[in-house]
């Protein structure tokens, strides 16, 4: 039984992929700051039969990372699996924009992600296993997003985080990989203030190539497929998960 770390566990992707990784047969450890969906999400795995833990995280806490990690390696040894999902996205413009607003965005979207990794790697290294997908966005990878230059600049540097990350671990032949998803029916996208909304996402479905906004399933499913061993040879790459969108442009 594998143990998988998933942080923003509690909602959209994150959800996705807790539910799939429990399906699996996997031991998944839920965290996220947002304590209540996070211990719904974990009960509702459990009463489903899973395996299943939650861990109340900040990602924008290296204390907190510390802990969460050295608390499940105390009881389960060195994590098999890593998914950095956390993430915010707020509509902010040049005009408003402060350096708190901005940090707070990189913080969360990015730098969390390495304290998770940069705490879990030590035990991983020594085991000479692990699987750790980040999750980067098609903003950021390949469009800019208006009046959201933190966020796009900080998926862009968890495109940079994989490739780097890749490389170091690789001797220990722990494999490295991102997702970029498309637009995906999220909490988060849903939003009409900080994201596309429903309006949004309306419009943009007739012009993805398979006919239809993206699931969080739909991105738990290539998750799970990165971390298996159908792809031990690939390390180092972030995966477009967009329905088409970008090539059918």
């Amino acid at each position: 039984m594998r143990t998988v770390l998933i942080t923003g566990a509690g909602i959209g992707i994150g959800r996705a992929c807790a539910e799939t990784f429990a399906a699996l047969g996997d031991h998944v450890v839920l965290t996220d700051v947002l304590e209540e969906q996070g211990r719904e999400t974990c009960a509702a795995l459990r009463a489903a039969g899973g395996s299943a833990e939650f861990r109340k995280l900040d990602v924008t806490s290296t204390r907190d990372a510390d802990a969460a990690v050295a608390a499940v390696e105390a009881a389960r040894g060195p994590l098999d699996v890593i998914v950095a999902n956390a993430g915010i996205a707020h509509r902010m413009p040049l005009a408003t924009m402060t350096d708190e607003l901005w940090h707070h965005t990189l913080d969360v979207d990015l730098t969390g992600m390495i304290r998770v990794v940069r705490a879990a790697a030590p035990r991983m290294r020594a085991a000479k296993r692990g699987a750790i997908v980040c999750i980067s966005s098609v903003v950021g990878t390949a469009y800019g997003w208006n009046e959201h230059v933190p966020y796009t600049a900080a998926k862009a540097g968890v495109a940079g985080l994989v490739k780097g990350l890749a490389i170091e671990l690789a001797a220990d032949r722990i494999r490295v990989n991102g997702i970029a998803p498309g637009f995906i029916r999220t909490a988060q996208t849903l939003d009409p203030v900080n994201s596309v909304g429903q309006a949004g996402l309306d419009a943009v479905a007739p012009r993805i190539p398979l006919g239809r906004v993206g699931e969080p399933r739909d991105i738990a499913d290539v998750v799970a497929f990165l971390v298996s061993d159908s792809a031990r040879y690939l390390t180092g790459q972030t995966i477009t998960v967009d329905g088409g969108l970008l090539v059918g442009l």
